[in-house]
């Protein structure tokens, strides 16, 4: 049973920033705009997000708020991320260029923002950027009352988590219902599936595109934030962030475009990278573990495209400019 927990336990942190990259690219492609640069993102928000804590902490000092710096990393990160998708809309929305090429180019430019952004904050501390334990327990620990933790099985399972994965679900749980049942959701849904008809029912395809799109990019990044500041241990990792833009675009797949769906994909995808460190075979090398997401994810495609399913297909505009004049 210790060894279920522990591996339920390791599966969700492992997920959860996998979970606010794939609710952001969620809203993004409800627009209808393909965003392949999620990668980058997340490393812009990763540098940002541990540049913001690492210098209140430096301008602080003994004072520093736990509190203050959690907010300041999220928005840091969050900024950072809006301003990556803000350069994507521009490019696709505005100019209409092709979303798959431009979705690659912020991919790469955002990794190479980020790991500039990140080794010049080594270099400029002397070679370690890092936070005080006091700051890293506002990031790591569980904020709900210690009565809770102590639960048998319960506690471990449900309330030893640190802030993070709560404000994950919490966020996945809101655009669902935003989605689902609030008129403007229905609007950015039209929006995605038919730009225009929406722009004949008097709805403003741009604006909608726009805002999703930053507003998604901006949750993305906050998921690479959170695995520098969780799993990486507060500590800036140069390669850290690798890969983990991709699983959360290959997330968004297996989960049908849906948020809720994508918190239980999160756990999923999140054992299937630790796996390897779990489940040991000799005959079986590490690699073919780190390609379980990816498997299963071709996998689900597969199945859902000979349903032929319509609640269980991709936005029907998705990665398509619009051009209003030949509506």
């Amino acid at each position: 049973m210790n060894a279920v927990l522990l591996l339920i336990y390791n599966a969700v942190l492992n997920g959860t920033p996998l979970l606010f990259g794939t609710v952001g690219e969620v809203l993004t492609e409800k627009s209808g705009n393909l965003n392949l640069g999620v990668e980058g993102m997340m490393y812009m928000g990763g540098a940002l997000g541990l540049g913001g804590a690492f210098y209140y902490e430096m301008l602080a000092g003994q004072n520093a708020s736990g509190l203050l710096a959690v907010l300041l990393a999220i928005l840091c990160a969050f900024l950072g991320g809006a301003f990556g998708a803000l350069i994507y809309s521009f490019i696709t929305i505005t100019l209409r260029a092709n979303q798959n090429v431009t979705g690659l180019a912020l991919s790469i430019f955002g990794t190479g923002a980020g790991q500039f952004i990140g080794e010049y904050m080594r270099t400029t501390s002397g070679g370690y950027v890092a936070i005080s334990n006091q700051l890293k327990a506002a990031f790591m620990t569980s904020p709900l009352p210690a009565a809770l933790q102590n639960i048998p099985v319960l506690g471990p399972l449900l309330f030893q988590y640190n802030v993070f994965v709560y404000l994950g679900v919490i966020i996945a749980v809101l655009m669902g219902f935003y989605l689902r049942k609030s008129r403007s959701g229905l609007y950015l849904r039209a929006v995605g599936e038919s730009p225009a008809t929406a722009d004949s029912a008097g709805i403003n395809v741009t604006r909608y595109k726009y805002l999703a799109t930053i507003l998604g990019g901006g949750i993305s990044a906050i998921g690479g934030m959170v695995y520098i500041m969780t799993i990486a241990g507060c500590v800036w990792n140069h390669e850290g962030l690798s890969g983990e833009g991709w699983l959360a675009v290959a997330l968004v797949i297996f989960c049908l475009w849906r948020p809720i769906s994508a918190i239980f994909g999160s756990v999923l995808f999140g054992a299937l990278m630790i796996l390897y460190l779990r489940l040991q075979l000799p005959f079986i090398p590490d690699q073919i573990y780190k390609i379980l997401p990816y498997v299963v994810t071709v996998i689900v495609l597969i199945f859902t495209s000979m349903r032929n399913s319509k609640d269980k297909q991709p936005p029907a505009s998705l990665g398509l400019a619009y051009f209003r004049e030949e509506r």
